[in-house]
């Protein structure tokens, strides 16, 4: 089958053009495996990341992303049978959905919206799990819960922010702040339902105190959290809650001590990884996602197709990716 592999680590620079079109035999599947024929696939910053940390060694194919048809079923598989349409964002350990056919596991995958083209479906799985374990499971947010909740997430026009300022505006009754700094940004994140959008390129306590808002009880911070770590600790109220899902260097815990600030990671990847006891809540949540969408209540983060899923085109939106200049969600399809 058609694949697309880091084929090398980086000797100096980036090593883009180690991404590279290649052949592989199709797998089987068995378990709880689904054989998925990928139609439609989206590039996320986890895709760059585990490129530029390749090490060598047998090609690896990225893409955690995917639509696709089921064609065939391991023996102890019982929520799909082939023909059925997935999404799904699969597992990091595994082979990724830069290739025409991927196993993946039934417990993390669901029918995909049915109101919706494989491409704009494509465009949701992985930061929908993102957005819904953060939201939900970490910063402990619930439904329809409390109008005293206010939510600054940083980095809202990217592809998790895109889904969690929906998510928490359509279904919390959170005041919902998202942060941009660019005026086509901006634009899209208040579409997307924020309450308020600032500019996180400002000092955001002020940027905060402009709308008129003190102090938020949650914080999302999708990027950068370490410019931004002690504003974000002095906007929170004493008891509230910081999730964040980037990469700082180092994170000092011990300026959350006298606001009793708790602190929590969310890497949606965990459940898959370690094959946890509630690995399927992510197939319940994808399906709650879906019904979301086919309700009219959430729309796709689409925000760029790049036409057919090759090397060529995967480079191109790994650059973009890079740039931290993309809005919304860039996505392939089809070979």
């Amino acid at each position: 089958m058609k694949a697309i592999a880091i084929t090398r680590s980086a000797e100096a620079g980036s090593n883009l053009d180690a991404l590279q079109d290649i052949t592989v035999p199709q797998p089987s599947a068995y378990g709880h495996d689904l054989l998925v024929e990928v139609k439609a696939i989206s590039v996320n910053p986890v895709d760059t990341k585990v490129r530029a940390g390749f090490s060598g060694g047998e090609p690896r194919i990225l893409g955690w992303d995917a639509v696709g048809v089921v064609v065939e079923t391991g023996e102890a598989v019982t929520l799909f049978k082939p023909g059925d349409e997935v999404w799904y964002a699969g597992s990091l350990t595994r082979p990724g959905s830069n290739g025409e056919f991927q196993l993946v596991d039934e417990r993390i995958a669901a029918l995909k919206p049915k109101s919706v083209d494989n491409a704009a479906a494509a465009a949701l799985p992985l930061t929908s799990i993102t957005a819904w374990e953060m939201l939900f499971d970490r910063l402990g947010l619930e439904e329809n819960g409390s109008d005293n909740d206010v939510l600054l997430i940083v980095g809202a026009a990217g592809g998790v922010g895109s889904i969690l300022t929906q998510l928490a505006s359509r279904l919390t009754n959170a005041t919902v702040i998202g942060t941009a700094s660019r005026p086509e940004s901006q634009k899209w994140v208040k579409e997307l339902g924020a309450h308020h959008v600032i500019d996180h390129s400002r000092p955001i306590t002020e940027e905060l105190k402009r709308i008129g808002i003190e102090q938020v009880t949650h914080v999302a911070s999708l990027t950068h959290t370490d410019q931004h770590y002690q504003q974000l600790i002095d906007a929170l109220i004493p008891q509230g809650r910081l999730a964040l899902i980037d990469d700082p260097a180092s994170l000092d815990a011990r300026p959350l001590k006298v606001k009793s600030i708790s602190l929590h990671w969310e890497f949606m990847f965990t459940r898959s990884m370690f094959e946890t006891s509630d690995i399927i809540e992510q197939h319940r949540l994808l399906t709650r996602v879906a019904k979301l969408i086919d309700d009219g209540v959430l729309k796709t983060t689409l925000g760029e197709h790049y036409g057919k899923i090759n090397a060529a085109n995967i480079r191109r939106a790994h650059a973009l990716l890079e740039t931290n200049r993309a809005v919304g969600k860039i996505v392939l399809e089809g070979y």
